[in-house]
């Protein structure tokens, strides 16, 4: 760990399947927690990550729209089933 004024550098390894652990002192440093979203800059000679705040509605309707689709697969629900079902709704 190498102390740079008030940043801490530290040597973090890529697992095999891309992912990178945020060093203990850094994430306590820098108020992350897990579950957290960052968006990915690729850079000259690496990747820049920078947090993002997604609001909750966008997270309450992704989780919604997974919870359908496994719904929909689970019963074999296809396209052509969803757009019959909205004609078969507007005429009424």
């Amino acid at each position: 760990m190498i102390n740079m004024e008030e940043s801490v550098i530290e040597l973090v390894k890529m697992s095999d399947k891309g992912q990178l652990v945020v060093p203990q002192e850094i994430r306590e440093k820098s108020n992350l927690s897990p579950g957290e979203r960052f968006v990915a800059f690729p850079i000259h000679d690496g990747v820049l990550f920078k947090k993002v705040e997604i609001p909750k509605v966008k997270l309450d309707f992704e989780s919604l729209s997974k919870d359908i689709e496994s719904q929909f697969k689970k019963n074999r629900i296809k396209e052509s089933d969803v757009k019959e079902a909205i004609r078969w709704a507007r005429k009424r």
